[in-house]
């Protein structure tokens, strides 16, 4: 017979000596389900489609601009004959010619310096890439001139040394920010060296290795408009001639081309940095 103490419970509860208690197999049946995990999305739709509109629409503005502007005869010939269209393409070719030699000697260098029988090179490799980035560029583009003479090699020399120490410093740090008891458990397994760098350590290095990238593009788009000082082309040529024929029109259309095309880059770089982030150091919410 139950007691009126029993009759108003819910339902899988029942009163022992004055003490309420829940049977195991009622309550597990009630327990609501955890709720689904799901991986976070690694590109929005915004992500893909607001800057390029942006810039898209600078652009267009422009060539607007440019369609009812009047421009003298020394700003045309400053952006005819295919003047403009040669710049950029030099341009894009002194930022993916830099940074292709950027990423094979700094990546690599990191790797090394993180080794044990290569870690007391570290801070003397670091102070040389400290020294390469605090020289500011456009002097050490005239020391490279002097000693190269002008054209498209000390440029890119120039380039290379000066975003050489973002990579090499991220590559260091995400190798050295590894889990070691990861790495002792690789090791434990019978992994070699080389199986452990290649499918332990530079896999969880990515993240920090690839915001370093991103941060030697954008360095080099910047750095290389001063590539015209060293005769190395570019779109510094619009810039330096707008300014010295005190020319609007041809200073404005460097200047944006340059920015539009920094931004650009940085955009993909952050594309490409999420997507090639390993997955399973991606966040679930």
């Amino acid at each position: 017979m139950t007691s009126p103490a029993d009759q108003q419970r819910p339902d899988g509860e029942h009163d022992v000596k004055g003490l309420a208690f829940r049977d195991e197999g009622e309550a597990e049946q009630e327990a609501p389900p955890p709720p689904p995990q799901r991986t976070a999305r690694r590109i929005t739709w915004q992500k893909l489609t607001f800057l390029p509109a942006v810039l898209v629409a600078v652009l267009l503005a422009t060539w607007l601009w440019f369609e009812q502007a009047t421009l003298d005869s020394i700003s045309e010939n400053a952006l005819s004959g295919g003047q403009v269209s040669k710049a950029l393409w030099q341009h894009i070719e002194l930022t993916a010619i830099s940074t292709f030699f950027v990423l094979i000697i700094a990546i690599p260098l990191g790797v090394l310096l993180t080794r044990k029988a290569f870690r007391k090179a570290t801070p003397v490799a670091m102070a040389f890439a400290n020294m390469g980035q605090a020289t500011p560029a456009i002097g050490l583009l005239a020391l490279l001139v002097i000693w190269l003479g002008t054209g498209t090699k000390a440029a890119l020399i120039g380039i290379i040394v000066y975003a050489v120490l973002p990579v090499l410093s991220n590559t260091i740090a995400g190798l050295k920010a590894n889990d070691p008891t990861l790495l002792e458990a690789a090791r434990g397994i019978g992994m070699s060296p080389l199986g452990v760098l290649g499918k332990v350590e530079l896999p969880l290095a990515v993240p920090l290795i690839l915001a370093g990238v991103r941060t030697a593009l954008v360095l080099n788009v910047g750095t290389a408009t001063l590539a015209t000082f060293g005769g190395g082309g570019g779109l510094g040529v619009l810039i330096t001639t707008g300014i010295t024929t005190q020319r609007m029109p041809v200073l404005m259309l460097g200047s944006i081309l340059t920015v539009v095309l920094a931004l650009l880059v940085d955009w993909l770089a952050s594309l490409a940095e999420l997507l090639l982030r390993p997955r399973g150091l991606e966040v679930r919410t």
